[in-house]
């Protein structure tokens, strides 16, 4: 199982390993408090993800402030487009996990990121004022058509979803604007 940081809280990493006895994958935040050992972690010696010396590929067995079992925690350093340097701490559950298990397991969630942005800012479902299950059916099957609407055309054009909303929104105002631009104004006397 993998998530996002704002799901790596000590109570749904405990529900994860305890209650749905599943192992997990997550990044945390750096100012996330660790014990290097049980020994530590029993006399409440913790200390700041960001204040480790943790070598990029290696892999740290921790116990996290909050969680009763051991944890295995990667420093994963990369570079944006940019050229400006990005770290990212991962946590696993999955004690038999190596680095390079560790990171491309995370890596596949990425996946779902484009897709959900796409359907929320492409395909608008962020923009359903329904509130319950049965009124957010209708406006959620809707934006799902758009969404995979969208994708065939991506596939054949190899446009994103974002370049092919824009098309679509500057066709439609160019078409508004001639059939504007036909119309007779109604003169009024004065």
């Amino acid at each position: 199982m993998v998530n996002d940081v704002w799901y790596a809280s000590a109570d749904n990493v405990l529900f994860v390993k305890h209650e749905l006895k599943r192992d997990f994958v997550m990044p945390i935040k750096t100012n996330r408090k660790v014990a290097l050992s049980l020994e530590a972690k029993k006399q409440g010696q913790y200390v700041r993800v960001d204040e480790l010396v943790l070598e990029a590929g290696t892999i740290m067995t921790v116990y996290l402030e909050g969680v009763d079992f051991p944890l295995h925690l990667v420093k994963q350093v990369f570079t944006h487009g940019d050229g400006s340097v990005g770290i990212l701490y991962l946590v696993t559950s999955d004690l038999e996990l190596t680095y390079d298990g560790i990171t491309t397991s995370y890596g596949k969630r990425w996946n779902v990121e484009p897709y959900h942005k796409s359907l929320k800012q492409n395909a608008s479902l962020s923009l359903s004022p329904t509130k319950t299950v049965t009124t957010l059916s209708n406006p959620f099957f809707a934006a799902w058509c758009a969404y995979i609407k969208l994708e065939m055309l991506n596939v054949t054009t190899q446009t994103n979803h974002f370049a092919l909303k824009s098309k679509l929104y500057l066709r439609a105002l160019r078409t508004a604007f001639e059939t504007l631009s036909q119309l007779q104004p109604v003169r009024l006397a004065a």
